[in-house]
């Protein structure tokens, strides 16, 4: 499969955001979500658009369209993470990894940052 555009609009990113949580959507219940709504024509074109671009497909629910992304959640989240990596913090895993627990501060859960050390124990034993 060709590589799809990863160059979105804020108002392209903030649908698709929505539509990896809700998981499926109408144009309506798209609208209804976003943060400083456009009108009901301009999230339709957006949608075509993201259609066009490859990012989401859409199938008939009476006499609506129902949008769905067509890269599955986990798929998407590994490449924002790669696209996140290579963009501010140089590929390194350490320098994401050291971000996130300094942004949670002396608010980190212990219990998750437990978990966290054994996913590293974990990568190591499998030699990762």
């Amino acid at each position: 499969m060709a590589e799809k555009n990863n160059d979105l609009s804020r108002r392209e990113r903030q649908i698709m955001d929505f539509l990896y949580q809700a998981g499926r959507a109408s144009a309506a219940e798209v609208l209804e979500a976003l943060p400083d709504p456009p009108g009901y024509s301009a999230v339709r074109a957006t949608l075509r658009i993201l259609e066009q671009k490859g990012h989401v497909r859409h199938e008939e629910d009476g006499r609506a369209y129902v949008f769905i992304p067509v890269m599955k959640k986990d798929a998407a989240r590994k490449r924002a993470l790669t696209h996140l990596l290579k963009t501010f913090f140089d590929n390194s895993t350490e320098q994401a990894v050291a971000a996130l627990v300094d942004l949670a501060g002396p608010k980190a859960n212990p219990a998750e940052l437990d978990r966290i050390r054994k996913i590293i124990d974990d990568a190591k034993k499998e030699g990762r």
